[in-house]
């Protein structure tokens, strides 16, 4: 028997969710699936420059798991670009944090791009 799917921590939301070549109708271009988790590694991995271990404390999982993780997202999106096809950005048991809207002087609404 599998072992249960674990439930990954994701602190930030994709501000677009679907990426396409410049010119090229959507409904003519294959697509590729990056999953919320692996988006989520990217974002933690390649854009903030965390390591795998500090990553992988972030989201929840091993560091084995966390590089299992990051080594999909890339060779999806390297998969995308390099085929120009559409990447497609969807959630799958991924626990989102409570929002809270109260803000605090000098609070930036949206931090999840920022560095």
């Amino acid at each position: 028997m599998a072992r249960p799917f674990k439930k990954r921590k994701i602190k930030c939301d994709p501000e677009a969710y679907y990426f396409k070549p410049r010119g090229v109708p959507l409904f003519a271009l294959r697509e590729t699936v990056l999953k919320l988790d692996e988006f989520e590694a990217l974002r933690l991995c390649d854009y903030q420059g965390k390591e795998h271990s500090a990553g992988a404390a972030s989201m929840g999982v091993s560091r084995q798991t966390f590089t299992n993780i990051i080594n999909s997202a890339r060779k999806k999106t390297a998969s995308a670009i390099i085929n120009g096809n559409a990447l497609r950005i969807e959630g799958e048991k991924a626990e989102l944090p409570e929002i809270s809207f109260k803000r605090r002087k000098n609070e930036n609404m949206r931090t999840c791009g920022k560095k």
